[in-house]
């Protein structure tokens, strides 16, 4: 298989956006990969691929520290089912393992909505494989990719077992 990085980088290149890969630290959290990349938490932003019930498939780009929100991703998107598909089938969607996903250089161009927070901020995501990270201003992904900007996230809860 070729070097995922250089996929990334003629992917951005052909685009005209500036990245910057750099290794990484693996780190126990969200804030605690947030300080080991001198970024807010928020800037760290989560590639989802997401299953159409027609087995098309989008990216959702949502910020760290927030979750899709279901109901609002499938009112923009115009459609009454949407789901994360199985790890298998994401790699074949998208030529990335999970938890490296990233637009840029994806083997199908899917369309990309991303949440609305993201607007104006440089950004880290995944950048093809595991202990990278990707850099890149957020307007300048979005333009390039006609992104969808909307409201399409939620503040994720806190995960200590408490009931709701």
């Amino acid at each position: 298989m070729a070097d995922p990085h250089e996929r990334v980088r003629a992917a951005a290149s052909a685009r005209g956006l500036d990245i910057e890969i750099r290794e990484r630290p693996a780190a126990r959290s969200l804030h605690g990969a947030a300080e080991l990349l001198g970024l807010q938490p928020s800037d760290i932003v989560k590639t989802l691929v997401v299953k159409r019930s027609d087995d098309s498939y989008l990216f959702a780009l949502v910020p760290g520290g927030r979750s899709i929100s279901w109901p609002k991703l499938r009112g923009i998107v115009g459609v009454n089912r949407l789901r994360l598909p199985e790890p298998e089938l994401a790699l074949a969607a998208t030529g990335y393992e999970r938890g490296t996903i990233v637009p840029i250089g994806s083997t199908t161009d899917w369309p990309v909505y991303a949440d609305e927070t993201i607007v104006g901020r440089r950004i880290a995501m995944g950048a093809g494989s595991h202990g990278y990270s990707l850099f890149v201003h957020a307007d300048d992904l979005i333009r390039a990719y006609g992104a969808t900007v909307a409201d399409i996230s939620e503040p994720e809860h806190p995960r200590d077992g408490s009931a709701r």
